[in-house]
């Protein structure tokens, strides 16, 4: 969230202007490839992204992290541009590209001048359906995965924490696996088990293509059609479900791994946007994560923070775009002198005070201002109004509830905060997670990084 407070006035207009009014054009080309169109005059750049209804949440056990693995050997280089060729063309033409992996989608983008999006556009087309998955290549990217995962997991203690946590947190949602998968699954991957993946998944069939920037929408239709409209499509069956059974207790845990500070993790089981049997629970819940960390004067800073000064951080976060139902998430980082259990207690009395006390109309009015205003800034950004675009479509709910986001946010009541915070945040719905630091092996780490160099 940000930290700045904004007028009303200035923000309600900006973000009705940037927001609020139809800004997307949609095309869909034979082969079931969705083409999204969104101009934005004000350079003379672009952005294009491919985004793909794939991630963790689609993988069985035994290959989860799969759809990272394939993101990585996506540059692996076909028939017409052979490995490495793929990043040097896009340079060349003075662009970047790179690509992520999430729980419910894989994309890949490109931010080059506007002139060049046919680049973009073929090279993309090409490594859809004709990639080569050579065994050396894999070894070769085995290696960065598993170094990415030292460096994101193993050796981060909130990384650690925040897996082990999620693992407990669900039973039987795939949200449990992390995107970037399990160590023993990453040692055995093999080139057949990302072909099948591969040959499954990527195709123009389940494949949206977002362009935001200085483009003319006709001309991005037709580079579309000419690049990407040859392309076979798969069969694709749905997914079958994958509820997460309702949890009947409270759930606890303490990770111990070196670390220089305690923290606490906190996380209750809530619906999404997709989820929700009543939407504007989501709306609500998204609200009232901004009443708690909707920056420097919101709760848990004021409070916790500043206020008692018995956490050197606290935070609050949730998420109403997922594919799933997810967690709202409270963490905490207790003072000096303090405990986790000391901390546990402050949040926990934060949630009743929402639960037992409506929030004041100057408020509520606040913390949409600056929600809102986080969605305005974002479309400040070609590469946001495209991300954004893509997440909508990729998850199902479609691009056209980005236009609807305002007027959602703007309908959102006091008593509908009190009322999703005493129907979620409650203890039958809450998974806790202590981290307690173990001492640093200096001598360790001093020799780590010797060897290492940089």
């Amino acid at each position: 969230m940000i930290s700045r407070l904004i007028s009303l006035t200035v923000l309600w207009s900006a973000a009705f202007a940037a927001i609020a009014e139809p800004t997307a054009v949609e095309r869909k080309l034979a082969n079931g490839l969705k083409v999204l169109v969104q101009e934005d005059h004000r350079s003379p750049v672009m952005v294009s992204q491919v985004w793909y209804k794939v991630g963790s949440s689609y993988e069985p056990g035994g290959i989860t992290g799969i759809s990272h693995m394939l993101e990585h050997m996506m540059f692996k280089g076909t028939d017409k541009h052979p490995a490495g060729q793929f990043s040097k063309i896009i340079a060349e033409n003075g662009g970047d590209e790179n690509a992520f992996t999430g729980q419910d989608y894989t994309a890949y983008f490109q931010t080059m001048a506007a002139d060049k999006l046919e680049v973009s556009l073929e090279l993309e087309a090409d490594r859809m359906r004709n990639l080569h998955l050579l065994p050396e290549e894999l070894k070769k990217e085995l290696e960065v995965v598993t170094e990415e995962r030292r460096m994101r997991t193993e050796d981060n203690p909130q990384g650690k924490m925040q897996e082990h946590f999620n693992a407990m947190a669900y039973s039987s949602s795939p949200y449990k696996h992390p995107v970037i998968g399990w160590p023993a699954d990453i040692a055995a991957y093999t080139v057949e088990d990302l072909q099948a993946w591969y040959q499954r998944w990527y195709a123009p069939n389940n494949a949206t293509l977002v362009v935001v920037g200085d483009v003319k929408t006709d001309d991005v239709f037709k580079l579309a059609e000419k690049y990407f409209g040859p392309l076979k499509p798969s069969d694709i069956k749905p997914l079958k479900p994958q509820t997460e059974i309702e949890q009947l207790g409270l759930r606890r845990m303490t990770v111990k791994v070196p670390a220089k500070l305690p923290s606490i993790l906190m996380g209750y089981k809530v619906p999404v946007l997709k989820t929700a049997q009543n939407e504007w629970e989501a709306y609500a819940l998204e609200v009232l994560a901004g009443v708690l960390d909707g920056g420097s004067s919101a709760r848990l800073s004021s409070g916790l923070v500043r206020g008692k000064q018995i956490a050197v951080s606290a935070g609050a976060g949730y998420g109403l775009t997922s594919r799933l139902s997810d967690l709202f998430e409270l963490e905490a980082t207790p003072a000096e002198g303090k405990t986790l259990a000391d901390m546990e207690k402050a949040l926990k009395e934060e949630v009743v005070k929402l639960q037992k006390t409506l929030i004041s109309p100057d408020e509520l009015q606040r913390i949409k201002a600056q929600v809102l205003a986080g969605k305005v800034y974002e479309r400040d950004s070609n590469f946001y109004q495209a991300m954004q675009l893509g997440i909508l479509e990729t998850v199902g709910l479609g691009w056209q509830k980005a236009d609807e986001y305002v007027n959602k946010i703007n309908q959102v009541t006091a008593a509908q905060v009190q009322e999703v915070a005493k129907k979620y945040l409650i203890a039958d719905r809450l998974n806790i997670a202590y981290l307690e630091p173990l001492p640093i092996n200096s001598t360790v780490n001093n020799a780590a990084t010797k060897k290492g160099g940089v």
